[in-house]
C-alpha cells in the first residue's frame, strides 16, 4: 500500500503510529495492496476552508474524507486492471479540533486521533453515518478496527 502521511500544521503528533494504523485498517477491510491514500494533517483554517468549499458547512471540523470511488461498506473498490494503482482518496484531519474534542469528552488524544484516522479511511471505503443504522454499523466497525490496533473507541 502506498500511504502518504503529510503534516502541514504545528500541533505535535505521534505520526509514527499513523502509518501502521492506516495499513492495518486498509488490510482488515480487504483493500488491494496496490491502493494509494493520503492522510493530511492541517490547521483549523485549512480544514474550515475545505469544510465550507466542499461540504457547504462553516467552521472547522475534525476530519474530512474525499473518496475517489463510490464504494459499499465491506466491498472495497478494485483496480481497473492488475498492477494498476488504486487511488482511494484523501483524508484531512485537524489535530487542534481533535485535541479539543478529546479534552471536552475527557478521552485520550491519541485514541481520538486514531479514531479520526479510522473514521476517515472508512469513509473512503463507502462507510457512512447519515442514518442511525449506518452510524451504528460504522461505529461497530470502528470499535473492531481500533481494538485490533490496541486502541479503544472514545
Amino acid at each position: 500500500m502506498n500511504i502518504i502521511v503529510s503534516d502541514e500544521q504545528d500541533d505535535p503528533l505521534p505520526l509514527e503510529r499513523v502509518l501502521p494504523l492506516a495499513e492495518q485498517v486498509l488490510e482488515a477491510e480487504g483493500v488491494t495492496p496496490d491502493a494509494e491514500v493520503a492522510i493530511v494533517f492541517v490547521d483549523e483554517d485549512a480544514i474550515a476552508g475545505y469544510n465550507e468549499r466542499y461540504m457547504g458547512r462553516s467552521g472547522p471540523t475534525d476530519v474530512l474524507s474525499f473518496p475517489v470511488h463510490d464504494a459499499e461498506p465491506g466491498t472495497p473498490p478494485v483496480p481497473e486492471a492488475p498492477g494498476v494503482p488504486l487511488a482511494l482518496g484523501d483524508v484531512f484531519i485537524a489535530p487542534a479540533v481533535v485535541r479539543r474534542n478529546a479534552e471536552r469528552h475527557g478521552v485520550d488524544f491519541v485514541d481520538e486521533l486514531a479514531l479520526m484516522v479510522v473514521h476517515g479511511l472508512l469513509h473512503l471505503l463507502g462507510w457512512d453515518h447519515q442514518e442511525d443504522e449506518e452510524a451504528e454499523r460504522m461505529e461497530a466497525e470502528e470499535r473492531k478496527l481500533l481494538a485490533a490496533a490496541g486502541r479503544r473507541r472514545p
